[in-house]
């Protein structure tokens, strides 16, 4: 059985401008955020040219915020999806990410099970000459437009 989608609660790890105080979280998740905490996956994180950040399946960690939705709409998902570039019916090649489901953690390591996020090929980083994060985490000015 999956923890990350129940028929009633969306679980999403974020880590860039999904992640609250940036206008694309006002947008797409505070009117349906049930919750939130600091959390932490596996990973690498990288800052983008294009002002937004991707986290890769190297080594690491990266910490962001898991997000839970009680009862989301049915069209959330799809408005993520749209959002960060990625479809699932596309090649991977093709999208900017691959939303995946991936273990999450508290800030003590200790396991709060799974969640979607959206993750980026290392290839597709470095064609974007990604500026490494080794603290494994992006805090960027909050004037982003969504």
């Amino acid at each position: 059985m999956s923890f990350l989608c129940t028929m009633t609660v969306l679980r999403l790890f974020v880590y860039g401008t999904l992640k609250p105080g940036y206008p694309p979280h006002d947008r797409f998740c505070r009117p349906w955020l049930s919750a939130h905490q600091a959390a932490l996956v596996r990973g690498r994180l990288y800052h983008l040219p294009m002002g937004y950040p991707g986290l890769t399946p190297e080594e690491g960690w990266v910490q962001g915020e898991l997000l839970l939705f009680e009862h989301p709409p049915s069209r959330l998902l799809a408005q993520l999806d749209a959002f960060e570039g990625y479809s699932p019916n596309l090649s991977p090649e093709m999208n900017a990410y691959h939303r995946q489901e991936v273990p999450v953690y508290d800030l003590t390591h200790k396991p709060l099970g799974t969640a979607w996020a959206y993750i980026m090929s290392t290839e597709r980083v470095r064609d974007f000459n990604g500026e490494w994060l080794p603290e494994g985490v992006w805090q960027r000015p909050i004037n982003l437009r969504a």
